[in-house]
């Protein structure tokens, strides 16, 4: 049986703890717990079916999508919305099937179509954690350099192809 300067002291400490708690953030509640600070991020733990490769910062983006390229489960794109309204690559998931690890710690893809369609990312494919990785997106090539060289190819391509159409009529 507790006496009752124990019962106040205990009243005392639980208004006390209470009124610390009320003052907390949801974070810092979290972080208080003592089970653990947080749970895995995906990808962190290794065991996925697709490595990830992060092109560009998540915080850019306000909303994402996720595209096939190809077949299903091969090779996916996560496409990323900014505020300003544009849509670009934030990361692609590759397959564990069609790439592997090398001892280095870079990411080798395999497969041929994946590879093709990889060529939007420049530099090495580095290890971060897990099953995520880290590479360079393409260069920005600003407006007063374009059109480029192949663009202009493309377009010259296309206009034959449109006048041979014409003439076929």
């Amino acid at each position: 049986m507790a006496s009752p300067k124990q019962r106040s002291a205990a009243k005392k400490n639980i208004r006390k703890a209470q009124q610390k708690w009320r003052s907390m953030t949801k974070r810092e509640h979290s972080l208080a717990q003592p089970e653990g600070r947080r749970r895995k991020l995906p990808g962190t733990t290794g065991k996925g079916k697709f490595y990830r490769i992060e092109v560009r910062p998540k915080g850019e983006f306000a909303t994402f999508r996720n595209q096939d390229l190809g077949k299903s489960g091969g090779l996916e794109r996560l496409a990323g919305k900014r505020r300003s309204g544009s849509w670009d690559t934030v990361s692609f998931l590759v397959s564990k099937k069609g790439a592997h690890v090398d001892k280095h710690g870079h990411l080798k893809i395999d497969d041929p179509k994946m590879r093709t369609a990889l060529k939007q990312i420049r530099g090495r494919v580095t290890h971060v954690k897990g099953d995520v990785f880290r590479a360079h997106p393409r260069r920005n090539i600003p407006e007063n350099e374009k059109p480029t060289l192949a663009q202009r190819r493309a377009q010259r391509k296309n206009i034959k192809k449109a006048q041979r159409a014409r003439w076929k009529k």
